[in-house]
């Protein structure tokens, strides 16, 4: 009689993780919108500088914590700070010096400047691919496939050692690479001359990345450890935020993250929940680790 084998799921942890991160998306958007608001250009500039600086300095103290969830966590909060003061911004403030205008359609702005020039660094992120392709054995299932592909049996020879592995920084590593590769791959579907944000191909690209990230969560299920959790749930997250950038730019459905000051209620509501989410998480990444 063959024996069934059931895998245990992890649905507190897979949920909590997934919100966790889910919620940071809408509040990172909503911080960039509030900022520009309320900041004049020099105090939003000198802001986006500190705001960078301090997700360096959290994913570097993340290196020194003890405990893979709470490393984990460092470099999820400081990876989101340095995306959005040291990427996003600076990508503004030289559209803005020098006067990239944005995308309009119909009188509404459908992408801002900043977005618009991100494509340009396509180069410097097929740099960066090259060196996790060849040099870097991880443990990520994308990158062991196409070694896998490519390589085939000289896969061990061309990448056979790992660097050496801080959570904190693989966790940096992995959101702001998944986030570059995502806005760029949006923009090149967005624009017109390869595209254009309507075409069968961009909304075939949603729906197949919706149906990833379901595909993408079950497997989440079967992660038992509270860091590997949260890290599978970045991707799963940003792979979900395609077709929600996709749907809501062609008005599907509203984006109350880019107008949080008439959703104050939605968006509050929102950060509170992220708040309780990283402490929850923190505490019981620390029970664990005391119980251990």
């Amino acid at each position: 009689m063959n024996k069934i084998i059931k895998t245990e799921k992890h649905v507190r942890k897979s949920v909590a993780s997934f919100l966790l991160v889910l919620f940071a998306m809408p509040l990172g958007h909503a911080l960039m919108i509030l900022m520009e608001h309320y900041l004049d250009t020099t105090a939003l500039h000198r802001t986006a500088f500190v705001m960078g600086a301090a997700g360096v300095a959290m994913v570097v103290a993340g290196v020194f914590v003890r405990g893979d969830a709470r490393q984990t966590l460092y470099g999820l909060v400081g990876g989101l700070l340095f995306w959005t003061g040291w990427v996003e911004f600076l990508f503004m403030y030289y559209a803005n010096r020098h006067g990239t205008q944005p995308e309009i359609v119909n009188g509404e702005i459908v992408s801002k400047p900043e977005y618009l020039i991100m494509p340009t660094s396509f180069g410097f992120w097929a740099m960066i691919m090259l060196l996790y392709m060849f040099r870097i054995r991880s443990g990520c299932n994308f990158f062991n496939w196409c070694q896998k592909m490519i390589f085939r049996r000289k896969r061990t020879e061309i990448a056979g050692r790992p660097i050496t592995r801080h959570v904190s920084l693989v966790t940096f590593m992995e959101l702001n690479m998944l986030l570059w590769t995502s806005y760029i791959l949006l923009m090149f579907c967005y624009d017109g001359v390869f595209l254009g944000d309507r075409h069968p191909v961009t909304l075939l690209l949603a729906v197949g990345c919706l149906a990833g990230a379901a595909l993408m969560f079950r497997h989440q299920l079967k992660i038992g450890e509270w860091g590997a959790n949260i890290r599978y749930s970045i991707a799963t997250v940003i792979v979900l935020w395609i077709p929600v950038e996709v749907f809501g730019r062609i008005n599907m459905f509203k984006e109350i993250w880019v107008e949080p000051m008439q959703y104050k209620t939605e968006m509050t509501a929102i950060m509170i929940a992220f708040v309780v989410l990283v402490c929850y998480l923190y505490y019981a990444a620390r029970k664990k680790r005391i119980k251990n």
